[in-house]
């Protein structure tokens, strides 16, 4: 049975719901102010180079796994707010990289310091960038030719060079972008700082230590809605292989996975708190060789990008607002009985000095000078804030932010960033002992104890006090 028209206010309630719709579309909001701009370059060296991370290695790298990458975005907020984050295929960022590219930066482009961040992946499969460390390798003395340290200082050169040229073609790409952001987790993180039944902490996988699986993620998307970017993080080490072939490690397999995935997309991980956290397995899985394990690991980071994306993303707003300074970390000096160590049997002309000297200011009463571990913070508007901070930063740190910052913020806590220095223990690794807490920092002298008990307190508190002078 045909039914009747409905009566004229019937009709007009139709009419309503009809163009409801298109009413809706004619007043969404005007597009984002964003304007995003991303490049990448190849860091792959053209021959054989030193390889940094491991003391033992005996020989220039034998080839290459997966290719090195450095990759930078800007951002920009239409308001006087941006930020250029370049990340590095490196075991770690210099203070003098850091140096070079903040003249050149504010030379060539007007930028602050606190607009750029760099940040490290940490690979323990990538060149050896720091001329001057390499002179106090022991090992290094010993075993590298001419050669060798030529291929180092030029890759070193060539670095410099490549930074600055990326930084400046991110932000000759900058176009109009929306932003997103959404969380999704991975598991092949593991705490390696195992305590032993005899006392003491060993590097071995410890299950039940604290770890930070949270995978965040921001996409940057064109005025088309299509991917253009993805910037993603996690708190692990890439330490799956050892072995002399230069690679990128999983954070490079899952970089190259998702710019397979989305066909013009350029992906940044950048490194977690990670200092302590290592990917397991990592070796002695019957049928599989480190290198497959590697692509594993990348491939499962690269499904939570997926997971995330698929997570319901929230819009990120502006003003870009960041702010850059320093915590001051005071030292426990070396015992002068420890100092009696290094000597010319066991160490390289450098360090030894370096010993003979603390022992002559510890005889004059002098304490070290403190090291000023930059804390870097960025809030985008009120949807996301990324706390990166300096050295081989250890879980604890990125635990405890994500607990005393949270709020209606994305929190989103980054190590390795700006200078790699060497780790940075928390209270609780401090006590501890062991590698990350004394060992690693002074095997050759590059600091002159371990941290005092209060460095955790004094980064942390550097973060508040800054998120709080970026407040409107």
């Amino acid at each position: 049975m045909n039914r009747p028209f409905p009566p004229l206010p019937g009709r007009l309630l139709l009419l309503a719901c009809v163009l409801l719709p298109f009413a809706v579309h004619a007043a969404a909001p005007a597009p984002t102010p964003w304007r995003v701009g991303a490049a990448a370059r190849k860091l792959t060296p053209p021959g054989p180079v030193w390889l940094a991370g491991y003391a033992n290695r005996t020989a220039p790298s034998a080839g290459v796994d997966l290719d090195l990458h450095a990759k930078a975005l800007s951002l920009d907020d239409g308001a006087g707010g941006r930020l250029v984050l370049i990340t590095l295929d490196l075991i770690g960022i210099t203070a003098e990289l850091r140096a070079h590219v903040e003249r050149e930066g504010a030379t060539r482009f007007g930028l602050r310091p606190h607009e750029i961040l760099l940040n490290a992946s940490h690979t323990h499969s990538g060149p050896l960038a720091d001329p001057a460390r390499m002179m106090v390798e022991q090992i290094f003395r010993r075993s590298a030719r001419p050669e060798d340290v030529a291929a180092t200082e030029a890759f070193a050169a060539a670095l410099r060079t490549t930074v600055v040229e990326l930084l400046g073609a991110s932000l000759a790409a900058a176009a109009p972008a929306r932003l997103e952001f959404a969380q999704a987790r991975a598991g092949f993180a593991m705490n390696r700082r195992r305590p032993e039944p005899g006392g003491g902490i060993s590097n071995n996988p410890h299950p039940d230590g604290p770890v930070d699986h949270d995978v965040p993620v921001l996409r940057v998307a064109g005025a088309d809605g299509k991917t253009r970017a993805l910037v993603f993080g996690y708190a692990c080490h890439n330490t799956t292989l050892s072995g002399n072939l230069l690679s990128s490690d999983y954070a490079g397999h899952a970089q190259r996975d998702l710019e397979e995935a989305y066909p013009g997309v350029t992906a940044l991980f950048v490194t977690g708190a990670g200092g302590d956290q290592n990917p397991y397995p990592r070796r002695g899985v019957p049928g599989q060789t480190s290198e497959q394990l590697a692509r594993q690991h990348g491939r499962a980071l690269a499904n939570a990008v997926h997971t995330a994306l698929a997570a319901r993303p929230r819009p990120v707003a502006g003003p870009l607002r960041a702010a850059l300074a320093p915590a001051l970390l005071e030292y426990d000096p070396l015992p002068p009985a420890a100092l009696t160590a290094y000597g010319p049997a066991t160490h390289t002309p450098e360090v030894v000095a370096r010993a003979r000297a603390l022992a002559a200011a510890q005889t004059r009463g002098e304490r070290p000078a403190p090291l000023p571990c930059a804390v870097h913070v960025v809030r985008l508007g009120s949807d996301l804030t990324l706390v990166a901070i300096a050295g081989e930063v250890v879980v604890d740190y990125a635990l405890r932010l994500k607990r005393e910052l949270a709020g209606p913020a994305a929190i989103w806590i980054a190590g390795y960033s700006n200078e790699v220095f060497g780790y940075l223990p928390s209270r609780r690794v401090l006590a501890e002992g062991g590698y990350e807490a004394v060992g690693a920092n002074t095997r050759l002298l590059i600091h002159p104890g371990p941290f005092a008990p209060d460095a955790e307190d004094r980064v942390v508190a550097r973060a508040h006090a800054l998120l709080r002078s970026l407040q409107p």
